[in-house]
């Protein structure tokens, strides 16, 4: 056997918007870049689940596949996690996970000494609460993929579920509890859910997948060959900047949108002359999608009324309730089956039983064209972040961050001026012609149209407090020279 068969390498895909989580998650920062289950980001907690996993040959770094909107966002959470050398292959637009996955196969394969690797698609916004059962049933997955099938995971349904599809086992597979997969089913409803979990042989589709990677590429080729020939041609014409894989913009846009369920895995029941077998093995390891706000309260800590309580949170005579603060005190007086989210621009109060049409609330916000959708107000930038504090007519107050060793581009504005106050640490300066240090307490300022640069050249935090004062305080009023990050011109959206 080829010794490359026996690397498992793990690819998690960063897709997704996360809109039932609203008004934590937007668009511009969705759940899985979210600390919702614990101490680590959704992110971090996948990219790290094959930890001790000592039976199999993992590799080194994973493959993640995310927006191209996100890839800072995603590549500084990998390096927080002590992740290093991860390919971030960067979607130009989503398009599913189907395509997702192809692109990262493709990746795989053309990497020197990838040869043929058995691929472990993992969503990056799922929990997993008993590693040790998760790795048991990698191992049991493992042998079956490496030996050429294509493996699901099913969770093990413990309620009649009406927010999931189904997978039908069917016979059993030699070896360690794997079966054959006999059908698929859409989200049911609460009789077919309950007739399902009747009947003992149905479980939860997981979105959890294994596959060598030659595997599947002949599959997809072969069950939608749209997708093959629009991501091999996408990935043909890609370009590499250090640690990102961006394929051909146009050539992925034009790419049809599937998931791995619909165009493979329901596809290979009725091609049997493509030799590929569908297999699922059953999964007990305490999994979530955190798809809903009621899915975060059951998989967090609850107090003896069934409350799960994040931040800063005080309640009386309240059960079975979620209280989330993210920037300020929320009391709770009499509550039941009640979602209460806060956040510093927007407050979800809901029915903990309708957490799933949050999605509905989103979309109307969208309708009306409103930004709460799109982004929060502290925004993350490859440099740091910034929080608009404050603003009314012609003025606008943002608390900004620098990280050590960082630095925004070299820009002007058209519509605004600066005036720049040094909270803590050491900035660098550009004004004009001018370069210079500035210490706390000290301060700039910068006048319409003049050319500028922050730089943080210390080993902390740089904190400044940036008043803007003009006739027009968007962010697409930048002109980028210079950029460290590729933002240049024509580039504008990014601070």
């Amino acid at each position: 056997m080829n010794v490359s068969l026996n690397l498992l390498l793990p690819v998690v895909l960063c897709g997704g918007s996360g809109t039932r989580l609203w008004p934590l998650s937007r668009e511009t920062y969705p759940k899985q870049f979210l600390a919702l289950a614990g101490a680590r980001t959704m992110l971090q907690d996948t990219a790290l689940r094959l930890q001790g996993l000592n039976q199999i040959p993992v590799a080194k770094a994973p493959i993640l596949v995310c927006n191209a909107e996100h890839r800072f966002l995603a590549a500084s959470q990998l390096m927080e996690a002590g992740i290093h050398g991860a390919r971030i292959v960067l979607e130009p637009a989503g398009r599913n996970t189907a395509p997702a996955l192809t692109l990262a196969a493709l990746q795989a394969q053309s990497e020197e000494e990838g040869g043929d690797p058995v691929l472990l698609a993992m969503p990056a916004d799922h929990v997993i609460a008993h590693l040790p059962a998760f790795h048991h049933a990698i191992e049991q997955a493992f042998a079956i993929a490496n030996g050429g099938a294509m493996v699901t995971f099913g969770i093990v349904a413990d309620k009649p579920e009406t927010g999931y599809g189904y997978i039908q086992c069917g016979e059993s597979v030699p070896g360690d509890g794997a079966h054959y997969i006999a059908s698929f089913a859409e989200k049911p409803d609460a009789t077919r859910a309950q007739s399902y979990l009747d009947a003992g042989n149905y479980l939860w589709n997981s979105g959890l997948f294994m596959v060598r990677t030659s595997v599947w590429l002949k599959a997809i080729q072969s069950c939608r060959p749209d997708i093959f020939a629009a991501c091999s041609a996408a990935m043909a014409g890609a370009q590499k900047d250090v640690d990102f894989v961006r394929p051909a913009t146009e050539t992925f846009n034009a790419c049809p949108a599937d998931s791995i369920d619909y165009a493979v895995m329901e596809c290979l029941p009725t091609r049997p002359e493509l030799g590929i077998q569908a297999c699922v093995v059953p999964l007990q390891a305490g999994w979530s999608d955190l798809g809903a706000w009621d899915a975060l309260w059951e998989v967090r800590e609850q107090d003896e009324h069934g409350n799960a309580r994040v931040g800063d949170i005080i309640q009386h005579g309240c059960s079975n309730s979620l209280l989330l603060s993210s920037s300020r005190l929320v009391a709770g007086v009499g509550l039941d089956n009640i979602v209460v989210v806060e956040t510093a621009d927007a407050i979800l109060v809901a029915d903990k039983r309708q957490t799933q049409d949050v999605k509905l609330i989103v979309g109307k916000l969208r309708e009306a064209g409103h930004t709460l959708t799109q982004t929060h107000r502290k925004i993350h930038r490859p440099w740091g972040w910034y929080d608009s504090i404050d603003s009314g007519e012609r003025f606008q107050v943002k608390r900004i961050v620098v990280n050590p060793g960082a630095s925004l581009s070299l820009q002007m504005h058209h519509h605004r001026a600066e005036h720049w106050i040094v909270v803590k640490g050491t900035a660098q300066v550009t004004n004009g012609e001018k370069v210079f240090l500035l210490g706390e307490n000290e301060s700039t300022f910068i006048p319409l149209g003049h050319v500028h640069r922050l730089t943080n050249p210390g080993k902390v935090p740089l904190e400044i407090i940036e008043v803007q004062s003009g006739s027009y305080l968007n962010e697409d009023d930048i002109v980028r020279f210079e950029d460290t990050y590729g933002r240049a011109v024509p580039a504008p959206k990014e601070g």
